[in-house]
C-alpha cells in the first residue's frame, strides 16, 4: 500500500484530498497546526485503519516514521482574513515549511507536489494568465506576506529539483469552492453566502468589474491528482476559466439564495486584482484535465452545505474588521 503525507489536512482542500486518496486505496497520513484548519473536516476518517492524523507545525522540524511515496504540501493560510492576521506564520509556512518538507521528501525518496496559487501573478497585466507569465506582484504591499510565500515556494522548490534530482510538482490554483469553506474566512463565495443566508446586503468591492473565475471542489482535487501521477514538474494551473464579474455574481447569489437583498459598493482594497482567469491549456494537453462542474450545479452544491450549518456558525464572529483589504 502507498503512503501519502497531506499538509494542511484539516482544510478546505486538503480534507478533500484525504478523501479522495483514502478512496484511491493509499495510507494517509494527515499533518494541520489547526490554526486555520477545522478538524471536523476530516473527523469521519479517524476510525479507518488507513488514516491517521498528526498535530503539528510543519514550520518545525517534520518527521515520519516509514517509507513515504508522497507529499501534498497544502499547509498555509489561504484567505486574505487569515493571512492579514497572521502574516508571519503565513511566511514561515511557505519558507520553512516547504523547505522542511523538501527535505523530507529527499529524505524519503518521495515524490512531492507544493500547493501554489494564482496570486503568484498578482494584479495581471496579462489575460487569461498562463505559466510563462511572471507576474505584476507588490512584493510589500498588505498581500505580499501570501504572494512572496508562495513566489518562494515554487522558486526553492525548483531548486531542489534541479539541484538535488528530487521528484516535484508545482500546481497554481485558482479560486477554488465546495463545501468545508469556512463560512466566514472573507472569500467572496462564504462571503457573499453568509451574508445572503443572515439577511445582510451583499458587499462588493470596486465597481464590482472586476472578475474571477471559480473551480468547484472536485474539479481541483482531479487536477491534483493528474499532476501528481504526471512526468511534468514545472507549474501547472488548474482552474475554471469561466470568467465571471463580481458584481454579477452578487446578483446570481441572489438568484440562487432567493433574498431580497440589495448589493452595496465599497472601496476596491489595496493590489485586489482586477482580472483572474486561468489559461489551461497545459492542464489539457499534458494532465487530459478540464473542469466538468458548472458552476449552477457547484453553487447548489456549496449553498446546500452552508445552508446545513448550525445557526451559530453563520454568526460566528472568527475575525476583526478586515474589509478594508481583498477578498478572493
Amino acid at each position: 500500500m502507498k503512503r501519502i503525507l497531506i499538509t494542511g489536512a484539516a482544510g478546505f482542500i486538503g480534507s478533500h484530498l484525504c478523501d479522495r486518496f483514502i478512496k484511491e486505496g493509499y495510507h494517509v497520513i494527515g499533518m494541520d497546526n489547526l490554526i486555520t484548519g477545522d478538524i471536523r473536516n476530516i473527523e469521519h476518517l479517524f476510525h479507518l485503519e488507513h488514516f491517521e492524523f498528526y498535530h503539528h507545525d510543519v514550520t518545525k522540524f517534520v518527521h515520519v516514521p516509514g517509507k513515504l511515496d508522497y507529499i501534498l504540501h497544502f499547509a498555509s493560510p489561504a484567505s486574505p482574513i487569515d493571512y492579514l492576521k497572521i502574516p508571519i506564520q503565513t511566511l514561515k509556512v511557505g519558507s520553512l515549511g516547504t523547505h522542511n518538507l523538501l527535505g523530507l521528501a529527499k529524505e524519503k525518496n518521495a515524490r512531492i507536489l507544493i500547493a501554489s496559487t494564482s496570486e503568484v501573478y498578482g494584479d495581471p497585466l496579462v489575460h487569461p494568465q498562463h505559466e510563462d507569465y511572471y507576474g505584476n506582484v507588490n512584493t510589500i504591499g498588505p498581500r505580499g506576506v501570501y504572494d512572496e510565500a508562495k513566489r518562494f515556494q515554487e522558486s526553492i522548490t525548483m531548486a531542489y529539483h534541479r539541484f538535488h534530482g528530487l521528484e516535484t510538482r508545482i500546481v497554481r490554483i485558482f479560486n477554488t469552492y465546495g463545501p468545508r469553506m469556512r463560512l466566514n474566512d472573507g472569500r467572496v463565495i462564504p462571503a457573499f453566502i453568509g451574508q445572503a443566508l443572515r439577511g445582510e446586503d451583499l458587499t462588493v468591492f470596486g465597481d464590482g468589474k472586476q472578475t474571477r473565475s471559480f473551480c468547484y471542489i472536485t474539479d481541483q482535487v482531479e487536477g491534483i491528482f493528474r499532476l501528481l501521477m504526471s512526468d511534468y514538474a514545472a507549474p501547472i494551473n488548474i482552474g475554471n476559466p469561466h470568467e465571471i464579474t463580481i458584481g454579477d455574481f452578487a446578483e446570481e447569489i441572489i438568484k440562487l439564495t432567493g433574498t431580497s437583498q440589495k448589493v452595496i459598493y465599497k472601496e476596491l482594497p489595496v493590489d485586489d486584482p482586477l482580472q483572474r482567469k486561468p489559461d489551461i491549456s497545459k492542464a489539457k494537453e499534458i494532465l487530459n484535465w478540464e473542469p466538468k462542474v458548472g458552476r449552477s450545479e457547484g453553487m447548489k452544491k456549496t449553498y446546500d452545505y452552508f445552508k446545513s450549518l448550525p445557526e451559530k456558525e453563520l454568526f460566528k464572529k472568527e475575525h476583526k474588521d478586515f474589509s478594508t483589504y481583498t477578498r478572493m
